[in-house]
């Protein structure tokens, strides 16, 4: 992912580029295109423009054009702050709108893929986190199964950004029911869809134990 400027207005966008070798007969970009056109319209996603060829020491290489988005990816904002972790009541926000987000796409009966701390760029934060998301993954797999990884992979960025385990033991019972140990089966159990861990976050009762 590269971010470049349109010659004739100036403008800033991102350019992803799609190299031969991982994208024969341009199918890589082509379905990247399609799934990211489908979900234009999810708030959490950086919206797709249109397809470029530029040419790399001669070889022709698909770019991909969409909005360049402001902000921090998530795994650089945490080393920023102090104890490189969130508190956990500002860390249950992000996973609000995490969640939020990626039930737009699974609504859709699509899934991201690929959800980590560098995929994930934070603009604005506090109350309320204003979040994008990078690379969407495209997989074989029956979308069922992308969509749990997806829940297990939300819980997951959900306990690194309070310290891991590291700090788990100290955490509060509250945030102790969304990790489940981090055991897949225990939270596939409690969230079968991300729309179950939405309606979870927000009718939380805090409880100021720590």
């Amino acid at each position: 992912m590269y971010k470049v400027n349109e010659i004739s207005t100036g403008i800033e966008r991102a350019a992803k580029l799609f190299f031969p070798q991982r994208n024969v007969r341009n199918k890589a970009a082509r379905v990247y295109a399609r799934k990211l056109h489908k979900l234009r319209r999810c708030s959490i996603l950086i919206q797709y423009h249109t397809k470029e060829i530029i040419t790399y020491r001669r070889i022709p290489v698909t770019a991909l054009i969409s909005d360049y988005v402001e902000g921090i990816l998530l795994s650089e904002f945490l080393q920023k702050l102090p104890g490189k972790r969130l508190p956990p009541y500002q860390a249950t926000h992000l996973l609000y709108a995490l969640a939020k987000g990626i039930e737009e796409i699974h609504l859709l009966n699509e899934y991201h893929g690929d959800l980590h701390s560098d995929n994930i760029i934070v603009n604005k934060f506090g109350l309320s986190f204003e979040i994008k998301l990078l690379d969407l993954y495209n997989s074989t797999d029956a979308k069922l199964a992308n969509m749990r990884d997806d829940i297990c992979s939300l819980v997951q960025i959900y306990h690194e950004c309070m310290g891991g385990r590291k700090h788990y033991r100290k955490l509060p019972p509250t945030v102790k029911k969304i990790c489940c140990g981090l055991k897949r089966s225990l939270i596939m159990k409690k969230f079968r869809t991300v729309s179950q861990l939405r309606e979870h976050l927000e009718l939380l009762e805090w409880e100021y134990d720590w």
